[in-house]
């Protein structure tokens, strides 16, 4: 579902994005999800934002980030399309454990920033397949942003490897290493004869 051959030039062209870097959110529209960080981004004439998903602060939201694209709530290949079709991922939360969120834009090929902190750091190595902004600190989330949208290179080289080292945590693949430990664990155990 999250690839990058999901990417839709016709989608980027409904979002009037053409010529344009797309910035984009995905999850749950809440406060404590610090979406309206990205309010510092909107005077980017480079910049298309793009907000996908939907909640309890959609309203404030759409009058902070008046010129945003608001998809509401999306699933399944529209969801993997929307993710793929995202130049940047900005994943703002400050409270996050497991960011999901993070390994599907890495999957769908788009490179992610996100605060050093809690979830992020487990899965983000700075430079090399995401970029990391110290939490709370909105001028250098911007500027790690102004490096992507800047440079393309910079931007298909964090997502590549991004999209490398998702791989190995696909749904098939921790079923795969699971079992393996079941096996390991099982060899050489005396199991109990049925009386």
């Amino acid at each position: 579902m999250f690839n990058p051959e999901q990417r839709s030039e016709t989608l980027r062209s409904s979002w009037q994005a053409d010529n344009k870097i797309v910035v984009g959110y995905c999850g749950r529209l809440a406060p404590e999800k610090g979406i309206g960080m990205m309010k510092y981004l909107q005077a980017d004439s480079r910049v298309k934002l793009v907000i996908i998903g939907d909640g309890p602060d959609r309203n404030n939201l759409e009058i902070l980030l008046p010129n945003a694209i608001f998809t509401g709530r999306l699933t399944g290949h529209e969801l993997g399309s929307a993710m793929a079709s995202l130049d940047v991922l900005i994943a703002p939360g400050e409270l996050e454990t497991f960011c999901q969120v993070i390994q599907e834009g890495m999957a769908a090929g788009t490179p992610v920033i996100a605060p050093a902190i809690g979830g992020p750091l487990d899965l983000i190595s700075h430079e090399v397949n995401g970029l990391l902004y110290p939490p709370g600190d909105a001028a250098e989330m911007v500027r790690q942003v102004d490096r992507l949208v800047a440079d393309a290179d910079l931007r298909n080289e964090i997502s590549g490897v991004a999209h490398d080292r998702v791989q190995s945590r696909t749904w098939s693949a921790l079923g795969r290493e699971l079992v393996g430990h079941y096996q390991s664990a099982s060899r050489g155990l005396q199991l109990p004869v049925a009386a």
